[in-house]
């Protein structure tokens, strides 16, 4: 299974804790990656499509706000599953990397 991008990783983290309408969405992943990923709304909704498309996601329920629909978006169960196993990948190369550079601190260097 390839890796996820990182936006796509953020969007699915942003829907494990509740639904979300597209603002809310930029906004969590904004927040997730303390102002490093900032999404704009058509990259986001192309991304919310394609993740719906693969069963990642689901619209939850839809209202009309100020005359506009709002669409709400929560994570399925299959994405659930995804996102558990990419966490998975990252803790192993994240602990994969910290015990090269305790080794590498503790190891003298030659010239």
């Amino acid at each position: 299974m390839p890796a996820l991008q990182e936006p796509t990783f953020l969007i699915l983290t942003a829907l494990a804790k509740r639904s979300l309408h597209g603002y809310g969405v930029l906004q969590e992943v904004a927040a997730l990656s303390d102002g490093q990923v900032v999404l704009g709304a058509g990259t986001l909704y192309g991304a919310l499509d394609r993740l719906a498309e693969q069963g990642l996601i689901e619209v939850d329920r839809e209202e009309a706000v100020d005359g506009r629909l709002r669409r709400y978006y929560r994570l399925t169960d299959d994405g659930a599953g995804r996102l558990a196993a990419e966490v998975d990948r990252l803790r192993r190369n994240a602990s994969a990397a910290a015990a090269r550079l305790r080794y590498r601190a503790t190891t003298p260097r030659t010239a």
